[in-house]
């Protein structure tokens, strides 16, 4: 029996407001990840792992800093003669073209060439949660079930269910659903994988758009999504694993706490299930002189002659002799100069931390923007951004 033919589109292209000044120039995909990995590449491994060839990435904001990263799709086999990777802009020469305003109108605009592709499946993922999942097992269970649409489900906490798309479960099938609701009923949330059976699906919006218009279709959890369910046509498949959305400032700091761990919640060096990335070019990290280090992540490249606890240093990151870091997320580039504190904070590229700086402190997650230079005794207040994207 022939393996039924799995089309994956990862959504890169949204802009990605909620990690703030960490997306203001690179697209919310791209941001790094405990070192030397960046967001994107989760799903583009999972669907290594999960044998699927055909990955469609839909990009609109900052793709630019997207472009290098994917290389065609090599780091994942995917740069193939037929099939592999292809990269979805937006477009304009027919009656669908135009800017995308949400998963819902991307997948309108995109009808065309679905329909072309003609897949017996159609997975949808998002590209800013950490997570492991075989999709082909996901697919499998959907063809089976007679729903146009499997929603893969999590647990999230009580106070955070409204971030999400919630749902109300019996057995494997879906009975409720409602986006970002204001008082969830359940605790139990879409995690932003979806399998849906393309002609359904697609003839769904099509009628959606002539009730509604294309810039009415919005997101998946508009429309789509709750009429689907009131149809008796979508299900949940649960994730039992781990998974963590990083699409804010705390949770993209909280995830790499999670990292930091004896135990990891995934180990992204699994011979079974690697985590696959573009390769750099940076030599061994280094620890110098006075150096010293606990519980924390270095990557190539790094130098450390101060003090790091609890931190991720990614690649090319410089700690001087006597500065110290704590409890902090350092991107590419960053320099931490003599006698300088940097604490519960996260460092975009190639900031520069002038001698005897302070940076954040005890309490909320200081965030500081990229290539930004702050001068000798500069002091940046626990909470604060800088700049501050208010002046």
């Amino acid at each position: 029996m022939a393996l039924p033919r799995i089309l994956v589109l990862v959504l890169a292209g949204g802009a990605g407001g909620r990690l703030e000044l960490l997306t203001e120039q690179r697209a919310k995909p791209a941001v790094p990840f405990a070192g030397v990995y960046r967001l994107v590449d989760f799903p583009l491994s999972n669907c290594q792992h999960s044998g699927i060839a055909d990955v469609w990435v839909s990009v609109q904001y900052h793709p630019t800093s997207l472009s290098d990263h994917l290389a065609n799709g090599r780091p994942w086999d995917l740069d193939r003669t037929t099939g592999g990777m292809m990269v979805l802009p937006p477009f304009q020469g027919t009656e669908r073209g135009g800017w995308v305003t949400g998963t819902a109108n991307l997948l309108w605009r995109q009808a065309d060439l679905i329909r072309e592709h003609d897949p017996d499946a159609l997975v949808v993922v998002s590209s800013d949660a950490v997570y492991e999942l075989d999709y082909r097992e996901v697919v499998d269970a959907h063809l089976g079930s007679g729903a146009e649409v499997t929603m893969v489900t999590t647990q999230v906490e009580a106070d955070d269910a409204s971030r999400y798309g919630i749902v109300e479960v019996d057995g494997e099938r879906v009975t409720g659903y409602a986006y970002k609701p204001g008082e969830p009923a359940t605790t139990t949330a879409t995690n932003e994988v979806f399998v849906f059976t393309p002609g359904a699906t697609l003839d769904r919006l099509d009628a959606l758009e002539d009730e509604l218009g294309e810039e009415g279709l919005e997101d998946l959890g508009s429309h789509l999504l709750p009429a689907q369910t009131r149809d008796g046509l979508a299900r949940a498949h649960p994730l039992e694993g781990y998974w963590r959305d990083v699409g804010t400032v705390p949770a993209y700091w909280e995830a790499h706490r999670d990292f930091l761990a004896a135990e990891p919640p995934i180990d992204l060096d699994d011979p079974a299930w690697p985590l696959h990335t573009r390769g750099g070019r940076h030599s061994a990290a280094r620890v110098l002189d006075d150096g010293r280090i606990e519980n924390s992540l270095l990557s190539g490249g790094t130098r450390v002659s101060g003090d790091v606890r609890g931190s991720v240093l990614s690649p090319g990151v410089v700690v001087e002799r006597g500065a110290s870091v704590v409890d902090s997320v350092l991107l590419p580039g960053v320099r931490v100069r003599a006698g300088a504190r940097v604490e519960r904070a996260v460092l975009d590229d190639r900031v520069d931390v002038g001698e005897g700086a302070v940076v954040g402190g005890d309490g909320d997650i200081t965030l500081v923007g990229r290539a930004a230079r702050l001068e000798a005794g500069t002091e940046i207040a626990a909470g604060a951004r800088h700049p501050d994207p208010e002046d």
